[in-house]
């Protein structure tokens, strides 16, 4: 199948030509190596997760230390995918794409799968975000309807009111469910830009999820005298806590009803020009401050990672200064709100969707 198109506008890629210009003198004028922090934390990260892992079956004893060490686990799983995960993927830590991918791999020990991952992350959804069918990331579940253009059926329509309900199983269906259809359902968004995945990462796929069942679950079990009920129950909290905090992360930078979800012509064309889809589809938010951008890797300049993900996160303050002030010069439609009202915006898209409101507006 062939792949959408953006649409070509030459004073656009002049523009963006522009806007690259000065962000890459605007960073160079940085005088400190500030990545040096991220590699920090490519230590640090992972010792707090597998600490918190020790000092829970080593506290078996104790059920309430255990517990919270799962639940923590959770929260620094997170941590460890907004700092580390994410930016390796970019070759973003270390100018060493081997190095970088040893960082990738730590994806495979807490449950996910580096490989389909970084096929998601680069080739679906930098390259089409928000486009319906390319963008794994709003890939359609069957339960819950992202793409405001589709009719709602069956317990669609009902989503606005159970959806609370749904999202903290967000990474059960990621570690059961989605890295196994990727992998072996030939009608997968994936398979358009991966195209075939070798068999050997499919058994290194099978292969670490067991590992991580063992260790997570079998390990206190048969070593630490935990009840089969307290290692499934702490388990299952801690992905739900990473399924909660990930969300609360990730859902107010795309799916929105302000954000556009492009339409694919016959053609397969795209309605904007690559530098306009951006700014179309992908909005900030309005937190700055010493957590944001120390601890949660800057996930509230989204903006500047779609236009310039060479750059790790330690730049997007300084960055997204330049493209604000781009995009106010050339009416450019850069977006930012508060989380909170980014929040209820999604609700409200889930509500739109679900009551069909873009059908009654096109009538």
């Amino acid at each position: 199948m062939e792949k959408p198109s953006y649409s070509k506008n030459a004073d656009e890629t002049k523009l963006f030509n522009e806007l690259r210009k000065k962000v890459n003198t605007r960073v160079e004028a940085i005088p400190e190596n500030r990545d040096i922090y991220i590699k920090i934390k490519a230590v640090i990260l992972p010792l707090i997760y597998f600490g918190l892992y020790f000092l829970a079956v080593f506290s078996a004893e104790t059920s309430w230390v255990y517990i919270s060490c799962f639940i923590l686990m959770g929260i620094s799983l997170v941590l460890i995918y907004l700092n580390l995960i994410h930016e390796a993927a970019h070759n973003n830590i270390y100018k060493s794409k081997k190095l970088n991918g040893l960082i990738l791999h730590i994806f495979d020990l807490i449950g996910a799968n580096s490989y389909i991952w970084k096929k998601r992350h680069i080739a679906s959804h930098h390259a089409y975000p928000n486009v319906d069918g390319w963008d794994t990331d709003i890939e359609q579940s069957g339960l819950l309807l992202i793409v405001p253009w589709i009719k709602a059926k069956g317990v669609q329509k009902y989503q606005h009111l159970f959806f609370f309900l749904v999202y903290p199983l967000y990474l059960f269906n990621w570690m059961f469910i989605r890295d196994f259809r990727d992998f072996f359902d030939h009608e997968r968004v994936i398979l358009k830009t991966q195209g075939r995945i070798p068999a050997v990462e499919k058994i290194k796929m099978v292969s670490c999820k067991l590992f991580y069942f063992f260790y997570q679950i079998a390990v206190p079990v048969l070593f630490f005298k935990v009840s089969v009920g307290l290692a499934l129950g702490a388990w299952a909290l801690q992905v739900m806590a990473a399924s909660i905090f990930a969300l609360f992360v990730l859902l107010p930078l795309h799916p929105l009803p302000d954000n556009a979800f492009p339409r694919l012509d016959e053609k397969n064309g795209l309605p904007f020009s690559w530098l306009q889809h951006q700014f179309e589809v992908t909005n900030d938010l309005a937190e700055n401050n010493w957590l944001v951008r120390n601890v949660l890797g800057n996930f509230n300049f989204h903006v500047a990672h779609h236009l310039f993900p060479n750059y790790s996160y330690m730049y997007y303050n300084e960055i997204t200064e330049e493209i604000e002030r781009f995009a106010k010069e050339h009416q450019l439609s850069y977006k930012r709100y508060p989380i909170f009202t980014a929040l209820r915006k999604h609700v409200d898209l889930l509500r739109q969707n679900a009551n069909n409101a873009y059908y009654i507006l096109e009538e």
